[in-house]
């Protein structure tokens, strides 16, 4: 559908449709605007299912008009009315969807330790590499965590298989005596002096990630 690739690995968050201006209705939700100089109304649904589809409706004739859907079809009118369904698209996914990139349990489980304890959320700062976001404190604005997606093989590892990783500071004096290469490796695409890696399979304890989480806080004051 044209609609989809605004909202991959996108997770709804309903309550902030309502402050953006969507209606509640029985089987999702509607956000009506006016566009291009009252020409047409354009609408967006969003149903209980997440599924996300728009219609633009002639403000004279009352018809549809759907060519901004059908990818072959060119002009500038055209162009103009597509540009403008997408620019829309584009900022509810922004402002009233959340990015579902991470699957690992553990990984979640990190996210809502952080999330609870520190009140910060990842941000996702590189659009090559979606599967890849940092914590930063309010504070200091310094990192003091990243997950990430990579290959085992990155990490030395015998293995193709690609994991969920979580990046975090320690004292350069406490490095040489934690890597293992085991459960713990040397930061990846970070400075191998003071950050480390850990992947996110439960090879580490999760109460245990939460107190070195805890650690690599403070080092970011």
């Amino acid at each position: 559908m044209f609609e989809e690739k605004f909202f991959v690995r996108k997770k709804l968050n309903r309550a902030k449709l309502i402050s953006y201006g969507f209606s509640k209705e029985a089987d999702g939700y509607r956000y009506q605007t006016i566009v291009m100089n009252g020409q047409f109304r354009l609408n967006v649904f969003i149903t209980n299912d997440e599924a996300v589809s728009t219609q633009m409706i002639d403000s004279t004739s009352n018809e549809e008009y759907y060519l901004y859907k059908v990818e072959a079809s060119e002009g500038a009118y055209v162009g103009k009315a597509r540009t403008v369904c997408e620019n829309l698209l584009k900022d509810i996914s922004k402002k009233c969807f959340e990015p579902d990139i991470f699957r690992s349990k553990q990984t979640i489980a990190v996210i809502e330790y952080v999330r609870k304890r520190y009140g910060n959320e990842l941000e996702f700062l590189w659009e090559k590499f979606p599967d890849n976001a940092v914590w930063r404190r309010k504070d200091t604005h310094k990192w003091y965590g990243a997950i990430l997606t990579v290959s085992m093989r990155k990490l030395g590892l015998s293995s193709n298989d690609i994991v969920e990783i979580i990046d975090l500071r320690l004292n350069p004096e406490q490095m040489i005596k934690t890597i293992d290469n085991k459960k713990y490796f040397p930061g990846w695409h970070m400075n191998k002096k003071s950050w480390y890696t850990i992947i996110l399979d439960n090879s580490v304890p999760t109460e245990e990630l939460y107190r070195r989480i805890d650690e690599s806080y403070v080092l970011a004051k």
